[in-house]
């Protein structure tokens, strides 16, 4: 996006490593359209996972679709600044609006400044000059003492008449209900017109019972208890008329019809009761070819209270008193319930049926839903006022927090000033000795890393928990000073987030880069001394394995040993005796050679020297990480978190020290130097001494330190001039004699 007008005067500072906007003015806010959106720090974020209010995130967030994006930020600062007499006023940050401070010159201000008084005339603040955040979120206050706001919620009280209170009280009472703005129930419309539909579905269910009774209530309001009656033994009635019906045709299916006698042999060993589970699965009577059903004698026992429920409830009012039960009857009465149980199946409107048919019909016949439909309508009217409302709790957030945003947001002032966390810093992590201020809230730490690994900084994914709140969440913190020695996954630390809250951190995952130059210069004797102990470590456990197995072998050896023949004496192997005197005569000929060099250089050239070693071994590790370092970047792991930043954000060395505190004892600390559980190197220090006497012995010896030593106490002057100085080796021909 192009600047619709570049005449606007900028200006920029440099940190990490580009130039950032300064953004000092409101007049630079409200021209944030003519800033080259190549120049943002950052073009998007999300709108969670700040430290930052999410209500005016949501607020800046038009499409709703948990971004914050440039276009949004700028449409913002302009109506904000536009609605404010003096748009330098968004820099204060301010909790409260001052009234006087709202331009009322056009309409909106002025409908925004009349909102804002009405709002502290609600909440009793009649002669406040100022209207605060908080103010502005109290909605149950501010809408408490209105009949009607705008939200398009209705509650009883919206309705000055009593009866029609009772009416939308009895739609909540059925159908449910909203929370108001005022914070009291309500009904929105959508619950209002299904009430009424219910209504009239109900009314028109029960007028079919009244207009045919002699059919659908066939024994009147005793229909139901007779219908529930029946049907509660309709399934074993009719599987009883189906078994004498299959007797009847075959006389052989008799037996397993009644069922078997080793099934009754079965329940007659156990202790039975008269609703026994394997006595209910029986059939309902004796089965026979054409035998009536006995409704008083001779019923299963698990069936007998239903059989004589349903004889009370059905026989009786339809048939008399009959004792028993031939298949016709039973047709007879399974048909005389039919219409009835299709009447019940397509019952409408069972919402309201709690209320009763007066009640319902009752409100059917008055004037209750031209009512309810008329307080929705005032209640949308006032939809204007609602909005209006919003508007001053809008700008009142925009007042307070829209310039903190733009200087996190179209810069990055707060990050880099080091005054205050910027929005995206989530607290302190302390662990290992050091404090790691870069810190950031994460979702999915495998989602985050794979894109947070290009940033080229050491990073640690930890979970952290608050055991009395049972609270958790996910944190990535960067470690940008000391080393990584005592870093790995399991260590536990503190971290304090942005409103001192302490959680238990533990790291769970850790992206490997390097952490500083001290770290790079020492890393390869680390590693070397690292290599010495693993491969003694790993020699050690393999001549232990091999004695082992040596003592076990031995173990089971003795009862062969008699018979085992005795071993020949090794043969003294003189070329490998010959090879090894070889290797180490040349061993020690080129150490003392080079000896031999370094004592003949000058006092001055020894530091060189070992200036030249040590850079030799530590020069490499330190170019490479010094190369890594200077590209350590924000980017990416604002990135992995949803941002859209459109910079370097370096995050160089000097900078990458200030963002991790490593310890140190505070000026004017006393030290006690004298630690009393101190290995003893004693021994180690004395075998040490002996060795470099008898290796300057020996240089003294064979006249290498004779460049060194006065005459006196030269070796050759010492031992005469048979001493065996120590002299290279020579091929050249003797000299021939004189003629």
């Amino acid at each position: 996006m192009q600047p619709s007008n570049p005449n606007h005067s900028w200006k920029f500072f440099r940190a990490g490593g580009f130039d950032q906007v300064l953004l000092g003015t409101g007049t630079d806010l409200m021209a944030l359209d003519q800033l080259d959106q190549k120049l943002w720090v950052a073009l998007a974020c999300p709108t969670r996972g700040l430290e930052f209010d999410t209500r005016t995130l949501d607020l800046i967030d038009t499409d709703k679709d948990g971004r914050v994006r440039a276009p949004e930020l700028i449409a913002a600062a302009k109506w904000a600044g536009g609605l404010l007499r003096n748009p330098d006023d968004l820099f204060k940050e301010s909790e409260s609006l001052p009234l006087s401070a709202i331009n009322d010159t056009g309409p909106e201000g002025k409908a925004i400044l009349n909102s804002a008084r009405q709002i502290l005339i609600n909440l009793g603040k009649k002669d406040a000059t100022a209207i605060s955040v908080a103010d502005t979120t109290d909605t149950v206050k501010i809408f408490a003492q209105t009949r009607f706001n705008g939200d398009g919620i209705i509650i009883a009280e919206s309705a000055a008449d009593a009866a029609i209170q009772a009416v939308i009280n009895d739609i909540m009472a059925t159908h449910g209900s909203v929370a108001d703005r005022s914070g009291k129930p309500g009904l929105d419309q959508a619950r209002g017109d299904a009430f009424f539909a219910d209504a009239a579905a109900f009314s028109d269910w029960v007028k079919k019972s009244e207009t045919d009774a002699a059919t659908v209530l066939p024994l009147g309001a005793d229909t139901a208890i007779a219908s529930a009656a029946l049907k509660a033994v309709k399934a074993k009635i009719d599987d009883y008329f189906g078994r004498c019906r299959l007797a009847a045709f075959d006389a052989r299916a008799l037996p397993a019809l009644n069922r078997e006698e080793k099934e009754y042999l079965a329940l007659a060993a156990k202790d039975m009761t008269l609703t026994a589970a394997e006595v209910a699965c029986f059939p309902l009577a004796t089965i026979a070819p054409g035998k009536p059903l006995s409704l008083k004698t001779g019923v299963n026992p698990a069936w007998a209270d239903a059989v004589a429920a349903f004889h009370a409830a059905v026989v009786k009012p339809v048939l008399g008193d009959k004792p028993a039960l031939t298949e016709a009857d039973w047709a007879l009465l399974t048909g005389k319930f039919a219409a009835h149980d299709a009447w019940v199946a397509g019952k409408a409107g069972a919402a309201v049926e709690k209320l009763g048919v007066p009640r319902v019909r009752e409100i059917l016949g008055g004037k209750a839903k031209e009512a309810v439909a008329d307080s929705f309508a005032k209640d949308k009217a006032e939809e204007g006022n609602a909005t209006t409302i919003a508007a001053v709790e809008k700008l009142v957030r925009f007042h307070r927090d829209l310039h903190r945003l733009c200087v996190n947001f179209v810069s990055f002032r707060d990050f880099y000033d080091r005054r205050e966390p910027a929005v995206f810093q989530a607290g302190t992590l302390y662990l290992d000795q050091r404090s790691c201020e870069l810190c950031l809230r994460v979702e999915d730490a495998g989602k985050h890393a794979s894109m947070a690994a290009l940033a080229g900084t050491y990073l640690a994914y930890c979970d952290c928990t608050r055991k009395g709140s049972g609270e958790t969440m996910q944190i990535v913190a960067a470690f940008t000073d000391g080393d990584s020695e005592n870093l790995m996954v399991g260590r536990n630390g503190l971290f304090y987030d942005r409103k001192g809250r302490d959680w238990d951190a533990t790291i769970t995952k850790i992206i490997d880069n390097p952490i500083s130059i001290r770290q790079a210069f020492w890393s390869p004797y680390k590693k070397f001394v690292r290599m010495i102990e693993e491969q003694v470590a790993r020699r050690a456990a393999a001549a232990d394995a091999a004695s082992t197995a040596k003592l076990q072998s031995a173990a089971a050896a003795p009862a062969q040993a008699d018979k085992a023949k005795p071993a020949e004496p090794k043969k003294f192997d003189l070329a490998m005796v010959t090879g090894i005197t070889i290797a180490a005569t040349t061993i020690s000929g080129v150490l003392l050679g080079a000896v031999g060099m370094i004592l003949g250089l000058k006092w001055w050239q020894y530091p060189l020297v070992v200036l030249g070693v040590v850079l030799a071994i530590s020069g490499p590790a330190m170019i490479l990480a010094y190369m890594k370092l200077r590209k350590r970047s924000l980017a990416p792991i604002l990135d992995a978190n949803g941002w859209a930043v459109n910079a370097k954000a370096r995050m160089n060395v000097p900078f990458g020290r200030s963002l991790t505190q490593v310890a140190s004892l505070p000026p004017g600390s006393q030290r006690e130097l004298t630690d009393r559980y101190a290995e003893d190197h004693g021994p180690r220090n004395r075998w040490l001494a002996v060795a470099i006497i008898l290796a300057l012995a020996a240089l003294w010896y064979f006249g290498t330190l004779d460049k060194l030593l006065p005459g006196q106490i030269k070796s050759i002057s010492v031992l005469g001039t048979n001493a065996p100085a120590w002299t290279a080796p020579t091929n050249a021909p003797p000299a021939e004699p004189a003629k």
